[in-house]
């Protein structure tokens, strides 16, 4: 398993992070002035994108796992890479993400803990519905990890 940084042609990517990010304009707000990182087990498994946000502060904006690798630890061993990558750059790592269930105890049981929610982000910000487990996202919850 290896896991690289993705320096150019970043966008080839894209039917990968829309797994995370349904929408193409929102990828574009974080992806060029992000990091992208890339892990492959042979081939390509998952990926993730994490920006500078200042202050001693970076967001983990897009983690996303093929859906039939889903479940096999690709995610977990990617974010723990990018938390040892981070630890000496950053203080605090973020993320943000829809309020389910299932979402927030895949972070929280890597560390993060709630920080604060954006009521109705999905909604003002996205131009479709987005759902997750069959529930319509509305609040975007950030969550937070001191690296």
């Amino acid at each position: 398993m290896t896991i690289s940084k993705i320096t150019d042609n970043k966008k080839r990517f894209l039917d990968l992070l829309l797994l995370a990010d349904e929408q193409e304009n929102m990828i574009d707000r974080y992806l060029e002035r992000g990091d992208l990182f890339a892990l492959y087990d042979g081939n390509l498994k998952s990926i993730c994108v994490v920006t500078d946000e200042d202050d001693g502060v970076c967001e983990l904006k897009n983690l996303a796992t093929y859906e039939e690798f889903q479940g096999m630890g690709y995610a977990t061993r990617l974010i723990e890479y990018i938390f040892k990558h981070y630890k000496s750059r950053f203080k605090t790592m973020m993320v943000g993400t829809g309020d389910s269930p299932v979402i927030l105890s895949f972070y929280e049981h890597r560390g993060f803990v709630i920080s604060h929610r954006l009521k109705n982000y999905f909604l003002e910000n996205y131009d479709h519905p987005m759902y997750e487990n069959g529930e319509q996202l509305r609040d975007a919850v950030y969550l937070k990890k001191e690296l």
